[in-house]
Formats: C-alpha cells, structure tokens, sequence
C-alpha cells in the first residue's frame, strides 16, 4: 500500500459523516467534469494546499453515496488528469493514484501533490490566476495569498530541472549509465526495471510524472549521462580538455573531447590527464619508475572543483582543463559567490552553487570531503616543491593553476610570498603557526639558508599576507606565524 493511502481513507471517511461534506483536503465526485477549465482550477487549488490533496471518484457528489467506480471509468479518470497535470497548469503538477476499497466498494483516489513552487496557476495566465482551497470548495486566490504562496514557495536548483522530454524506462536506462554510480556507491545493480527506476527517483536524477513516465534531471544528465551531447543545453558542459606544446596558446595545441557525464567519466579524464603531463624518472629497489611531475590528489581535486562549482547559468560555457609545458590550469564558468574571497578559499566553510552536485560526488567518493580539498591540494603540493597555487577571477570565470615543479630561486618574490601565506594556512590548523624550519623544509632548503627565509617572512609581513603570533616575544629564533586573518 502506498504510504499516502490510509490518509486518504481517513480524510474520506471523515468528510462522510453523520453530515456529508467536502474539506479542504478532499473532493469527491461521481465521475470527471467534462471542464478542463474547473479540473485544472481544482488540481491548482490541491497543489497550491500544504501537504496536497486527494480526489476520491466514485462518490456521488450531492449525497455522499458510494458507487464505486470500474477500472475502464478510473484508468480514463487518471489518463484526462495526468494530461491536464502536465498541460493546463503552470509549473507541472504530479499525481498519484490508486483504486482502494471503502466500505465494500471501489474508489478511485488521485493525490495531488503539493507544489514546492507556488503559486501554481493556470497555464498560459499570470499568477493572479492562483487557486486555493477554502471551506471545502475551490475559489481563486486573492493578491495577498497570492503573496503567500510565494513566501512559501521553493525555487528549484539547476540540478532539480529538466534535461530531457518526457521518456519511458527504456529510453532513460539507455541514456543514462547508472550501473557505474552504483559500483561508485559499492551497491549492487537492481535486478529488474521498476527497482532501477526507483533507485533513479532516489537519487534525484529522475522524475516519475504520473506513472505516464520520466524526466530526466540536469543532475542526472550530468552526472551519468552516456552522451552529454543527447541532451539539449548540456553539450556545452562537457568538460574541455586541451594540451599546448608550448608554454602559451600560440604553440601547437590538440583538444580531446569528453562526452560522458562528470561522475562516470570522472576517473577515466584524471587517468586520461596523467597520460598527458611529463614524468620524472626516479630509482626505487634497483628499479626505475615513471612518477608525474603533479602530485595525483592535487589535479582530482581541482578538477573536481572545476566541476562541481560551475554556474551552469551561463550559457554556451563549461568547465575547461588546459595542459601546458609548465603548468596547468582549470577554469570553470562563474565568479566566486559573494561570500568568498580569493585569498580565503583554503580551508574555509563550504558553499556551493550545486549541493546536490557536491553532496553527489562526496558520495561516490570522488572527491574529499567538505571544505578539505584545496588544503589537501597545498599540502600536496608543498611535498612536490611546487610554487603554489594561483587563483584567479574574471568576469564570468574563476581558474586555479597548478605549477610544475621550479625551485627557491627561479620563484618572483611574490610566488614566494603566496607560497608563504599559503603555507601559513596550513600550519595554522596543523600546529597552531609555521616557523623559519618549518618554511625552508617547505621550499626544500637547507639552514645555512635560514636568512634568507628570514627576509622573505619579513616580506610577507609588510605586505600583509602573514603576522607574528606573538608580536611582543623578543627572540624571532622561535617565533610562529599566522595568517593575517588568525
């Protein structure tokens, strides 16, 4: 039985009484009225109600008696109310439905259920045309419950929309490659179709209309769609992958396409990039090695953000890695959101444009968890000796670029300064602050070149990057240092 039924059969059976009488919550009527006009005012009304309604057919709508109803009348009753569902009302309204027996006879009972977007109103007219239920009948709306209705409303993420028209099983489970996000999840394949389908639904990257069938979502498509390019509007999402020859656009460049969607295609674009990038030979057990220049953790984690945190509200733009000689940088489409700033990224409260996206990738182990990336990707990358990261704003993108390894000297004074603050970040949460030891180890120094970490702490200061922990200790020998924020 269907978790919505016994409160249906409640609500029936309350309104027929000792008195007979329609509530707020459920309507009953003997047969469907031939006026798609009024159907679609009362399938408004019940979207627009907290908690949704019901329809109970098979009632005669003046006394109360049950007639019951035939399984022809009732597929014909759910048939015209799924259409008007999808057609007569703005945005689309969902039903459910099911024939239960009430006091020795068959009723038919529609759920409509409510609208996280309100108001829902009649298609093709102005909001004004919202309808809600009152002392069990349907009436319009007036202009302040109207305003309401919006305060109440929930407007859907990018990832709760639609990608596709409207599709049945077999059209989904060929588009989308979900048996890969299982195995990501350590989960078992379902063993029939309806049980895909619902693990689909619960994973949001569907979504059941009426039982006439699916949408699929943008996070859906995203996420494990086979082919990105079947789907309107996210062709452009693909990710873009591009290796240079040189150190600049101007040299030889290749593109190498991907297609797949972010999630199943994940591991194969990270093993896909280390293919690309040079390597290093070391000699470990007598035996030689090919190891990449890049720490591994570093290039998942910032492709990760690269997708993760895109605005897919823009249009014609995706996320873009760029492979050049000594670096490589990722770029994703959209400014940082308003809370953020570019020299607080490392190890800060979480925020995403797409937590259903982030939440998702946490999930199958993509990527680590909140908040930790960009603090995992400096530590990697002051293990390595790279210079540090460099982040980047511009008017509709933000990038992040990961250097190859370049040694103390070949570093400008202001790479050494970031690398410095970023370093400052890391030992703040590790230890409490860095020292002079702790700075050259960074750099792969030795202490006879303690003096020159000591200018370069110096430098930071002025700028304004790092601080003393304590500015009245006397002795710099020992002396921590914080970000300037701590």
């Amino acid at each position: 039985m269907k978790n919505w039924i016994p409160k249906a059969i409640q609500w029936l059976d309350k309104s027929l009484g000792k008195v007979p009488g329609e509530l707020n919550e459920i309507d009953w009527k003997a047969s469907l009225s031939p006026n798609n006009d009024k159907l679609c005012k009362h399938i408004a009304a019940f979207a627009n109600l907290p908690g949704g309604g019901y329809l109970a057919f098979g009632i005669d709508n003046n006394t109360g008696t049950i007639s019951g109803i035939t399984k022809p009348d009732a597929d014909t009753i759910v048939e015209r109310l799924a259409s008007l569902c999808r057609d007569g009302v703005d945005p689309l309204v969902s039903i459910d439905h099911s024939i239960e027996d009430f006091r020795g006879l068959p009723v038919l009972f529609v759920y409509i259920k409510e609208s996280a977007i309100k108001p829902v109103h009649l298609k093709g007219q102005s909001i004004e045309e919202s309808f809600i239920r009152s002392g069990g009948t349907t009436r319009k709306a007036s202009r302040q419950e109207v305003g309401s209705l919006m305060l109440n409303s929930k407007s859907p993420t990018w990832e709760e929309l639609h990608s596709s028209k409207l599709l049945n099983e077999v059209e989904v489970i060929t588009l989308l490659e979900y048996d890969k996000v299982l195995q990501m999840l350590g989960k078992p394949v379902p063993s029939n179709i309806p049980e895909i389908m619902q693990w689909l639904k619960e994973e949001k990257m569907i979504e059941d209309v009426d039982g006439k069938g699916y949408y699929i979502t943008n996070f859906g498509a995203i996420t494990a769609a086979k082919d990105l390019n079947r789907f309107d509007g996210l062709s452009r999402k693909a990710v873009r992958l591009i290796k240079y020859e040189g150190k600049n656009k101007s040299a030889g460049s290749k593109e190498y396409p991907e297609i797949k969607g972010y999630a199943i295609g994940f591991e194969g674009l990270i093993q896909f990039i280390k293919g690309l990038l040079p390597g290093s030979e070391i000699i470990k057990n007598a035996l030689r090695h090919e190891t990449s220049v890049y720490p591994e953790i570093a290039i998942r984690e910032l492709a990760a953000n690269c997708l993760i945190h895109q605005d897919f509200s823009i249009r014609g733009s995706g996320p873009m890695i760029e492979i050049f000689e000594d670096r490589i940088e990722f770029t994703n489409p959209g400014k940082l959101l308003p809370s953020k700033k570019l020299d607080r990224l490392i190890r800060t409260t979480p925020e995403s444009r797409n937590e259903i996206l982030a939440a998702a990738f946490r999930r199958y182990n993509i990527c680590e968890e909140r908040g930790s990336g960009f603090e995992k990707t400096v530590i990697a990358i002051e293990l390595y000796g790279l210079p540090p990261l460099k982040f980047e704003e511009s008017e509709n993108a933000f990038k992040v670029t990961l250097f190859s390894p370049r040694k103390f000297a070949k570093m400008s004074n202001e790479e050494r300064i970031e690398a410095s603050y970023q370093h400052s970040v890391i030992m703040y949460f590790a230890e409490g602050g860095f020292n002079n030891t702790s700075l050259r180890k960074r750099f792969g120094m030795h202490d006879k070149q303690a003096a020159q970490i000591s200018k370069l702490i110096k430098d930071a200061i002025e700028v304004g990057k790092i601080k003393p922990k304590d500015p009245e200790r006397e002795s710099k020998k020992f002396s921590l240092y914080v970000p300037y924020w701590a």
